[in-house]
C-alpha cells in the first residue's frame, strides 16, 4: 500500500493517495535523468537554461491560487501564508534566471609564476537528488531545484509523503516550462529506495531538508558511496532582546517570527532571551498577544494559525508538552488540543535538565528565558546542539555587531523577522546541518569547479 497520500490535517479527511514507484521504475527514471544530463544539459547554454527556470517563476505565478489551494489540503497551511511561499518561490526563480550567466561566469586566477592564464570555468555535475520536507512544499524545491537546473544538473526529487499532489502539480509546472524528459524527475519512493537512489554511480550528489535523524542516515549512505551531501535539519533559534526603542514592535516581530507557518518552521524564532529590565514588560506583552492568537481553519483568507501538519506532528508536541512541564517549566498560556490544532504556548523556567531545554519544538510553543547581561545572553543562545538561524533586538550598532559576531549560527538577522531573500544564503552549522541554498554560495554547492590552465 502507498504511503504517499493527503490527508488533510485540519479535517482529517483522506483525500487521495498515489502508487509508489516500483524498484524498476526508479531505475528507469534515474537512468532517464542521467541521458538528460549527458544530453540536454551539455547541447544547452545557460542563457536557454535560465530561460526555462524564468518560465517555471512565471508558472508559479500563474497557478499560485491552484497551487495554494493544494498545500492548504496536503499540510494544513494557511492560505495567505501559501499563497506567500508560491510569491517568493517564483521569486527565487526569477533571481536565478537573472543572474544564471553571472552565477556560472569564468573566475579568472591571478598566477604567482609562469606565463599564460589560469581560471576556474563551473560545470554541472550530473543527477542530483533532493530529498523535501513538507512545511514549504514550493520554497524548499525552488531553492533546491532552480540554481542546479541552470547549472546544467538533472534533479531526482522526492517530496514527503503527505505532499504528494504538491509534488506532481511541480513536476507539471517544470514540463510545461518547456524541460525535456529527465530534467526534473519526480519519484514516489520509500526509504529503501532512497537509499539505493544515493547508491547509483549514476547520482552525484544529494541535498536533503529534513530531521536530524533523516540527515545522518542519509549523510551515512552519501559518505559511504562518495557523494556530495548538503544537509538543512532544524533549529532551535535564539531571539535575544537587549535594547529596543519599540518594545511593541519587538514583540510584534517575535510574534510573527514564532507562529509562521503554524509554528512549523525550521528558522521560526523559538527561544526569547531577554535582558532582565525588558524581561517582565516583554514577557507581559508576548503572552499577551500568543494568547490572543487563535487556531482556524486554513482555508480561511483571515487564518494566521492554522493545524499541525499531522496527527503524528500533534501527538509529538502535546508529548514534547507534557514532558517539559513534568520536568519543572511552567506554561503560562496555550498548549490545549484541539484535533491537530493547538492554541499558542508560552513556557518559563525551562532549565538544564529539563529536555525542552535542548529539544526543538517544531509547532506554536515558545520558551522564554531572563538574563542579566549581555555575555549570559550569548551564553545561553549558544547552548543548543542546533545553530541555524538567530534574531538580535538592540539599539546599540556596536553591540549589534558584536553578538551577530558572537552567535554560533548560519544566520543572524538583526532587528528584524521574515526578511529572507533569494539573494541571501541559507543554512546552518552544528546539527542543523552543512552546506547552504539561496545566493551565490548555495549556486555553487553542486558544481564542478574546474581550474583551467594555459601556458
Amino acid at each position: 500500500m502507498s504511503t504517499y497520500a493527503v490527508i488533510n490535517p485540519a479535517t482529517g479527511e483522506a483525500v487521495k493517495s498515489y502508487p509508489s514507484i516500483s524498484n524498476e521504475q526508479l531505475g528507469a527514471k534515474i537512468a532517464l535523468a542521467d541521458a538528460a544530463h549527458r544530453g540536454w544539459s551539455h547541447s544547452t547554454t545557460v542563457e536557454q537554461r535560465s530561460a526555462l527556470v524564468r518560465r517555471v517563476g512565471e508558472l508559479h505565478t500563474e497557478r499560485r491560487d491552484h497551487l495554494a489551494e493544494i498545500i492548504v489540503r496536503e499540510m494544513g497551511k494557511p492560505v495567505a501564508q501559501a499563497l506567500g511561499e508560491i510569491d517568493f518561490s517564483a521569486a527565487i526563480y526569477e533571481f536565478y534566471a537573472d543572474n544564471g550567466v553571472d552565477l556560472m561566469k569564468d573566475e579568472p586566477i591571478q598566477l604567482l609564476a609562469g606565463d599564460g592564464t589560469a581560471f576556474i570555468r563551473r560545470n554541472s555535475l550530473g543527477v542530483l537528488l533532493g530529498i523535501m520536507p513538507w512545511n514549504f512544499p514550493y520554497y524548499q524545491v525552488a531553492r533546491f531545484a532552480g540554481p542546479n537546473l541552470i547549472i546544467g544538473n538533472t534533479i531526482l526529487l522526492k517530496h514527503a509523503s503527505q505532499c504528494p499532489e504538491s509534488a506532481e502539480a511541480i513536476e507539471q509546472i517544470f514540463r510545461d516550462a518547456g524541460f525535456p524528459e529527465g530534467a526534473y524527475v519526480n519519484i514516489y519512493a520509500s526509504t529503501d529506495q532512497v537509499a539505493t537512489a544515493i547508491a547509483d554511480r549514476k547520482v552525484l550528489g544529494v541535498s536533503l531538508t529534513g530531521s536530524e535523524a533523516a540527515g545522518a542516515a542519509v549523510a551515512e549512505i552519501a559518505g559511504r558511496n562518495l557523494k556530495k551531501v548538503v544537509l538543512e535539519l532544524g533549529g532551535s533559534d535564539p531571539f535575544i532582546l537587549l535594547g529596543t526603542d519599540d518594545l511593541d514592535g519587538a514583540v510584534e516581530a517575535a510574534v510573527a517570527s514564532r507562529l509562521d507557518n503554524s509554528g512549523q518552521s525550521c528558522n521560526a524564532a523559538k527561544r526569547f532571551i531577554v535582558i532582565d529590565e525588558l524581561y517582565q514588560p516583554f514577557l507581559d506583552k508576548f503572552t499577551a498577544a500568543m494568547a490572543a492568537t487563535e487556531a482556524s481553519d486554513p482555508s480561511s483568507p483571515d487564518s494566521v494559525l492554522g493545524p499541525l501538519s499531522s496527527t503524528g506532528a500533534a501527538d509529538g508536541l502535546e508529548d514534547q508538552l507534557t514532558r517539559a512541564v513534568a520536568q519543572g517549566a511552567r506554561l503560562l498560556t496555550g498548549g490545549e488540543r484541539t484535533g491537530n490544532f493547538f492554541s499558542p504556548a508560552v513556557l518559563v523556567d525551562v532549565a538544564p535538565g529539563n529536555d525542552a531545554y535542548y529539544e526543538e519544538f517544531f509547532g506554536p510553543v515558545a520558551t522564554v528565558h531572563r538574563v542579566s547581561t549581555e555575555d549570559q545572553a550569548v551564553e545561553l543562545a549558544n547552548d543548543t546542539p542546533f545553530g541555524l538561524g538567530s534574531y538580535l533586538f538592540t539599539n546599540d550598532p556596536a553591540q549589534a555587531l558584536r553578538v551577530a559576531n558572537r552567535i554560533e549560527a548560519g544566520m543572524v538577522f538583526v532587528n528584524l523577522v521574515g526578511a529572507d531573500g533569494a539573494e541571501l544564503p541559507f543554512g546552518g552549522i552544528k546539527r542543523s546541518g552543512t552546506g547552504r541554498e539561496l545566493g551565490r554560495i548555495g549556486a555553487d554547492e553542486f558544481v564542478n569547479k574546474k581550474m583551467i590552465r594555459i601556458g
